[in-house]
C-alpha cells in the first residue's frame, strides 16, 4: 500500500467548502417545501431549536464555534473528567437505590445488587422509609469493605451515621476501607419539606460528622449536595447547577468555618445530579458542573487536585411514565449513557417501573444489567471524555455553563441558597420554567412517547405496591407525563364503570391515500386522553350518518385533505349533527376556511401544536358528562 507523504491533507483534491455554501444549498430545500427564508442565514436560523435557559441546538456546528479551551482530563477545569484516566480503570461505579421500609426484603435486594454488578448501595432511611435502627439488618452479609454504603437519611442523618459507624467497628472495617456518602444535606432537605427552621442546627452536625471523617475515614465523605429536589420541581439544567453551586458554597463556608482546610471541605463533598433523556443536555450538565465548581474551587484557594468534584448521577424521575412504562427502559438507557460519557463517578439507573411504587426484582435486575451492558458489552468507560471535541458538546457546555453561573450569582445576590429558598426565589423561578415546559408538553412540542404519543389503551397496568412518599412539604415534584396520565385515569374511571371507554367517531372522508394523515394524527391525539376511536372511510354524508349512530359515540371529527373538506365537510358535518353528534371537530388548520367551516357546524379544530390537554380535558367533560342513557360510550 502507498503511503501518503507526511502533512499531505486528504481532502486536497476537494474544493474547500464553506458555510455560506451549504446555508444556500438549505436555503434551497426549504423553499422547495414552501418556506420562504431570506436568505442562507435565515435558512439556517430556521433549522435552529430552542432549549430551556435560552440555549439553542443549531444545525450545524463547526471549527468556528469556539469554546473555552477545556483542559485535560483529570486537571483544571476539570471539563473532561475528574481523573486522566476517567472511569476506563474499573468503569463507573454502579449504584442502586433502595427505598423498601422492609428490611429483609431491602437486604434480598441490596444482596443481589451487590452479587449481580452493583458496585455500591443507597440507602433510603428515615420517616416512613426503612427505619435508621434497622439499617444493620438491611446489610447483614454485605462486605462493608467492599461495597460502599450512600446513605440519604433526611434530618435522621447524624443518627444513621452513628449506626453505620457502629457496623464499622462491629464487622472490623479498617477506616480507610470505609466508603460512601454519610447523605448530609439540610439545604436539599429545607427544599423538599419548606421548613428551615433546623437548617442551622443540621448544619453544625453535618460539619462535624465531616470533620470526623475528614480524621478518621478518609474514604468516606459527610455531604451530599442533592440537586435532584430542584431538578424534580421542573427546573432547567442550568438552574439545577446555579442551585447545587449555591449550596456547594454555603457548605463549603460551614465547613472551614468549622476548620477544615478548603482541601479538606471539598473533600467532603458529593453532588447529585439528574441524568435525562436529552443525551447532550445531559453530557453537556456533567461537564459543565466540574468547570463550575473548578472556578469556585479555584477562587476559594484550592490546590489543583483537591477541586475536581465528585458526581453521582440519577437516571430522572420527571421522564418516567406510569403508562406504558416499559418504553422508560429506553428513557434510561439514554440517560445513563449520557452520565457515563459526560464523566460521572456514581450512576443510579431508576427502574422502569419506579413511577408506580416499589420495583419487582426483575425491574431492579433491568436497571442494574442496563450499566453491565453498557459498561461491560458496550466498553463505554474505556474511552476518556468520548464527546470530547465535539463543537457542539463544547459549544453546549460553554453556554450552559455561563447560564448557570448568571443563576448562581443571583442566588448569592438574594442572600445564598437558604436566603433564596426562604424568600420563594427558588420556588418561583423553577415554578416559572416548569410552566413554561407545560405548555410544550401539552402542545406535544415535547412529545411523551407511549403516553401523549403512541398510546396504548389496551395496555396491561403494572400493579405495585406504593412505596414511601419521602420529605415533602417543600418544592413539588412533577412528571412530564402527569397531565395525560391523569386524562387516562378519568377514562379508565368511565372503563370501570361502563364496561366501555369513552369513544370518538372519525369520518374518514374520501380514499385512504386522502384521509390516513389526520386519521392516524386524530386517533393517536384522541387516545393520549384515553378517547377510543372508530374511524369510517366514506364520501356519503348518510354513510357517515348512519356509522356514526351505530357507533355508540356522542363526539365526531372529520379527518381529510383541505381539498375534499371544501367539498364534502359542510354536508357530512350536517349529517352527523342530524345523527345526534353533540360536537364535530375537523383535524387539520382551518387557516381562511374557518368561518365557512363554523358556518357549516363545525364545533373545534384540532391540529399539531395545538393545546392537546386541553382538548381533551374538554372532550371528556362533553362525552362523561352525558346523561345514564347517553354516557358517550360503546
Amino acid at each position: 500500500m502507498k503511503v501518503p507523504p507526511e502533512g499531505l491533507p486528504l481532502a486536497a483534491e476537494f474544493p474547500a467548502a464553506h458555510r455560506e455554501q451549504w446555508q444556500q444549498l438549505v436555503e434551497g430545500v426549504l423553499r422547495k417545501s414552501g418556506a420562504q427564508p431570506e436568505d442562507g442565514a435565515a435558512a439556517e436560523q430556521a433549522l435552529t431549536t430552542g432549549l430551556q435557559d435560552g440555549l439553542r441546538a443549531r444545525p450545524l456546528y463547526t471549527a468556528e464555534d469556539t469554546a473555552a479551551e477545556p483542559g485535560y482530563p483529570g486537571f483544571p477545569p476539570f471539563v473532561r473528567g475528574g481523573r486522566p484516566q476517567g472511569s476506563s480503570v474499573a468503569g463507573w461505579d454502579v449504584r442502586q437505590r433502595h427505598a423498601d421500609p422492609d428490611p429483609r426484603r431491602a437486604n434480598e435486594a441490596v444482596l443481589a445488587d451487590l452479587e449481580n454488578g452493583g458496585s455500591s448501595l443507597w440507602l433510603e432511611l428515615g420517616g416512613d422509609r426503612l427505619p435508621v435502627a434497622a439499617l444493620p439488618q438491611a446489610l447483614t452479609s454485605v462486605y462493608l469493605d467492599l461495597a460502599g454504603v450512600v446513605l440519604d437519611a433526611g434530618a435522621e442523618f447524624a443518627e444513621a451515621a452513628e449506626q453505620l459507624f457502629k457496623l464499622y467497628q462491629e464487622r472490623e472495617v479498617s477506616p480507610g476501607a470505609a466508603a460512601g456518602n454519610l447523605g448530609a444535606d439540610p439545604l436539599g432537605l429545607a427544599a423538599r419539606t419548606g421548613d428551615a427552621g433546623r437548617t442551622d442546627a443540621l448544619l453544625t452536625d453535618a460539619t462535624a460528622l465531616a470533620a470526623r471523617c475528614a480524621v478518621g475515614y478518609p474514604g468516606l465523605r459527610a455531604l451530599t449536595v442533592d440537586a435532584l429536589p430542584y431538578h424534580e420541581a421542573g427546573a432547567s439544567p442550568a438552574q439545577e447547577l446555579g442551585c447545587s453551586l449555591a449550596t456547594g458554597v454555603a457548605y463549603l463556608r460551614a465547613l472551614t468555618g468549622a476548620g477544615l482546610s478548603v482541601d479538606a471541605a471539598l473533600g467532603q463533598l458529593e453532588f447529585r445530579y439528574a441524568a435525562d433523556a436529552d443525551q447532550f443536555l445531559t453530557i453537556a450538565k456533567f461537564r459543565a458542573a466540574r468547570r463550575l465548581w473548578a472556578r469556585v474551587a479555584e477562587v476559594s484557594g484550592a490546590a489543583p487536585d483537591a477541586s475536581a468534584q465528585r458526581q453521582h448521577a440519577v437516571t430522572s424521575a420527571v421522564m418516567m411514565t406510569a403508562r406504558d412504562p416499559w418504553v422508560n427502559m429506553l428513557r434510561t438507557t439514554v440517560a445513563c449513557l449520557a452520565a457515563g460519557v459526560g464523566g460521572a463517578d456514581a450512576v443510579s439507573v431508576q427502574p422502569f417501573d419506579s413511577a408506580l411504587g416499589l420495583s419487582d426484582a426483575f425491574a431492579r435486575r433491568i436497571a442494574r444489567n442496563t450499566q453491565s451492558v453498557l459498561l461491560e458489552e458496550s466498553h463505554l468507560a474505556r474511552v476518556v471524555d468520548p464527546a470530547g471535541g465535539s463543537w457542539y458538546v463544547e459549544q453546549l457546555t460553554d453556554e450552559l455553563a455561563h447560564a448557570a453561573w448568571a443563576w448562581f450569582q443571583e442566588i448569592e445576590r438574594a442572600g445564598g441558597q437558604a436566603a433564596a429558598l426562604a424568600s420563594g426565589l427558588v420556588g418561583e423561578r423553577i415554578a416559572a420554567t416548569w410552566a413554561e415546559r407545560s405548555v410544550r408538553l401539552a402542545k406535544r412540542r415535547e412529545p411523551v412517547t407511549g403516553v401523549s404519543e403512541f398510546p396504548n389503551l389496551d395496555e396491561q397496568p403494572l400493579v405495585r405496591e406504593p412505596g414511601p412518599a419521602g420529605p415533602g412539604g417543600g418544592l413539588p415534584r412533577v412528571r412530564r407525563a402527569e397531565a395525560y396520565e391523569a386524562l387516562r385515569d378519568r377514562s379508565d374511571a368511565v372503563l370501570e364503570a361502563t364496561g366501555a371507554r369513552p369513544r370518538l367517531f372519525l369520518a374518514s372522508i374520501g380514499s385512504a391515500a386522502a384521509h390516513t394523515a389526520r386519521t392516524t394524527f386524530a386517533a393517536n391525539l384522541f387516545q393520549a386522553g384515553g378517547i377510543a376511536t372508530t374511524a369510517v372511510e366514506s364520501t356519503d354524508p348518510a354513510a357517515f350518518a348512519e356509522a356514526f349512530a351505530a357507533s355508540g359515540a356522542r363526539v365526531a371529527c372529520l379527518c381529510s385533505s383541505d381539498p375534499l373538506y371544501g367539498e364534502h365537510a359542510g354536508a357530512v358535518t350536517a349529517a352527523l349533527k342530524a345523527a345526534g353528534a353533540r360536537r364535530v371537530l375537523l383535524a387539520g388548520r382551518p387557516g381562511e376556511q374557518q368561518e365557512a367551516y363554523e358556518a357549516a357546524g363545525v364545533d373545534e379544530f384540532v391540529f399539531a401544536g395545538g393545546d392537546a390537554v386541553a382538548t381533551l380535558g374538554g372532550l371528556l367533560d362533553e362525552i362523561t358528562g352525558a346523561s345514564p342513557d347517553e354516557s358517550g360510550v360503546a
